[in-house]
């Protein structure tokens, strides 16, 4: 499964206000953030507002904010809000589907069952599940990986 940069991008504008709650999050503070064009951030944003996920706001002291609680956005609806076609093989769609195996072929109810089972987990979690609210105080470093003992040479 691979997912858009659209779809990607939306995940991140979500979460990164998810992160932030009671805050307004600019789209120019998103793009800094995420290194995205705004004229890109702008439309993913407009998206956002017509399915009641963000309320918006122009001007000074704009911006934009979660409308629902995190806990209430599913994941698996967020992608599938901005995905536009789930066919994994050229089968699934029966107006287009010219394979000559079809007749006899179980790899599609296969890939069906794996689609199945990707959006159960998607539906399973939550915005509030993959967003954490913003660390106010500097994270712990990190700590080094552990090495292997070196092996002693006999003098």
């Amino acid at each position: 499964m691979r997912l858009s940069e659209y779809t990607d991008y939306t995940l991140r504008v979500l979460m990164h206000c998810a992160a932030h709650p009671g805050q307004r999050v600019t789209i120019g503070t998103l793009a800094e953030t995420y290194q995205v064009s705004k004229n890109h951030l702008m439309k993913i944003v407009n998206d956002l507002a017509h399915q009641g996920l963000v309320a918006t706001t122009r001007g000074r002291g704009g911006g934009l904010r979660l409308l629902r609680d995190a806990a209430s956005i599913r994941i698996g609806d967020v992608v599938r809000a901005c995905e536009t076609d789930f066919r994994l093989v050229e089968c699934f769609d029966g107006s287009t589907n010219a394979c000559t195996l079809t007749p006899q072929c179980r790899l599609k109810r296969v890939f069906d069952e794996a689609l199945r089972a990707w959006f159960a987990a998607l539906d399973g979690a939550t915005l509030a599940d993959i967003a954490k609210p913003a660390r106010t105080r500097p994270a712990p470093a990190v700590a080094r990986p552990m090495l292997p003992p070196r092996s002693r040479r006999s003098a």
